[in-house]
């Protein structure tokens, strides 16, 4: 187990809120801090996770994109876990999401929290 400080964090806004673009900020920030990043996409948070969303979503133009932020993420050794009925409702399945993003509902999530992880809410 590692000893990294470890964050839950909980994204639930899509591309309509710029809170997301925050949320994504703050977890690249985090990766570049050290600590062990787990995004846990709910509601309409699971839209970030659709293969081809990245490609035009920058909602701050002072800040990255936010595909290049979700790179940073995922190559920092973050993990993105995405709701599996957030996703059904949307018509997605695992084939729709991007490489490495994993459908998992809130009891992954919760072992994250059980195991020490602080959580922010977007």
């Amino acid at each position: 187990m590692s000893d990294k400080k470890k964050l839950v964090i909980c994204l639930t806004q899509g591309f309509d809120s710029e809170r997301a673009n925050v949320a994504w900020s703050i977890a690249t920030g985090a990766v570049a801090s050290g600590m062990e990043v787990s995004m846990f996409l709910v509601s309409a948070g699971v839209d970030w996770a659709r293969k081809g969303a990245l490609k035009v979503a920058r909602m701050n133009p002072l800040d990255p994109t936010i595909g290049e932020m979700v790179k940073t993420v995922m190559e920092g050794g973050g993990q993105i876990l995405a709701c599996p009925p957030c996703a059904k409702v949307r018509g997605y399945d695992q084939d729709d999401l991007i490489d490495g993003v994993t459908l998992a509902g809130s009891v992954s999530m919760l072992a994250l929290v059980q195991n020490g992880a602080s959580t922010l809410s977007f």
